[in-house]
């Protein structure tokens, strides 16, 4: 059987895929890789097809043993990797003999890297999905050492070339649009607009961020909402003001309001947020209050 080992696995290591959209009816999160163009291309360099199952790697320290020869690629931010102590680099093709031990440092900006090994992760699917969703607990449990991970049948066409990798800012410009419940705030687009920082309780349900909390507006300061959908990139503001930015692993419904929703492109990036990084939202339409 074609398969890798995990040897260790770092903070925390997950089996991603592009996730499991279209259950939001079941109360079950679109899930999937974060950072969707990283493990897009990770999985191209080693000519998978793009959707294949890959691991997202929290801030490093995985290492896997390769039980048969494989074609691996790391991407994400720009990190170490080591194959038996010797230095490869990462977003690039890189062969591994059956025995061979691959080991993935810390990035020294970004949070998340992704790995894909040829043929892909080819683990149980559940809800048509190899991705681990930590909200629902749905799909392949959190790598351990010891763990052996299948894979499939590698692809006879050519992965692609090696590809520089980009440096995570120590500033993020968030796009937004506004939500549907942005009246519920004085001035909402200027309010995010200020400074916020990334706590350390992020995870991949979602962004926390403090700084200068959100103000109901007249009229709202005391009303309740009823649970409504939530979408991926959904910026909900609890009572405190501190919005939080709804990641992959989201629940479906929530009954706080939705300020703004962040655009699709500007996703990835929010994956790449460790603790502590600024971030300002911006808005290119005018209209917010209705």
């Amino acid at each position: 059987m074609r398969a890798v080992e995990v040897v260790d696995t770092g903070p925390l290591a997950l089996v991603q895929d592009l996730g499991r959209p279209g259950f939001a009816h079941l109360g079950v999160p679109p899930s999937g890789a974060l950072d969707v163009p990283a493990l897009k291309l990770a999985n191209r360099l080693v000519g998978n097809d793009e959707a294949a199952a890959g691991v997202e790697c929290l801030f490093g320290g995985l290492r896997l043993r390769a039980t048969t020869s494989c074609t691996i690629a790391v991407t994400g931010p720009a990190v170490p990797v080591e194959v038996d102590g010797r230095p490869v680099g990462s977003h690039a093709p890189v062969w591994l003999a059956a025995g061979q031990v691959l080991s993935i440092g810390a990035p020294a900006t970004g949070l998340r890297c992704y790995l894909a090994v040829s043929g892909g992760i080819t683990v149980e699917e559940e809800l048509g999905s190899r991705s681990r969703d930590v909200l629902s607990e749905i799909g392949p449990a959190p790598l351990k050492a010891g763990d052996v991970l299948p894979l499939g049948t590698p692809s006879v066409s050519d992965g692609a070339d090696v590809v520089l990798p980009s440096m995570a800012p120590a500033e993020l410009v968030v796009l937004i649009d506004p939500g549907p419940r942005a009246h519920w705030f004085e001035n909402p687009a200027a309010g995010l607009a200020k400074t916020w920082t990334v706590t350390s309780e992020s995870n991949r349900v979602g962004l926390r961020l403090d700084g200068p909390a959100l103000t109901r507006a007249a009229g709202y300061a005391e009303r309740e909402l009823p649970s409504e959908g939530l979408l991926t990139g959904a910026v909900q503001v609890p009572p405190n003001g501190l919005p939080v930015v709804f990641l992959a692993d989201h629940p479906t419904t929530g009954g706080y309001p939705v300020a703004a929703v962040v655009r699709q492109a500007s996703l990835p990036a929010l994956a790449q947020a460790r603790p502590g990084t600024l971030l300002r939202f911006h808005s290119s339409t005018r209209v917010w209050n209705r």
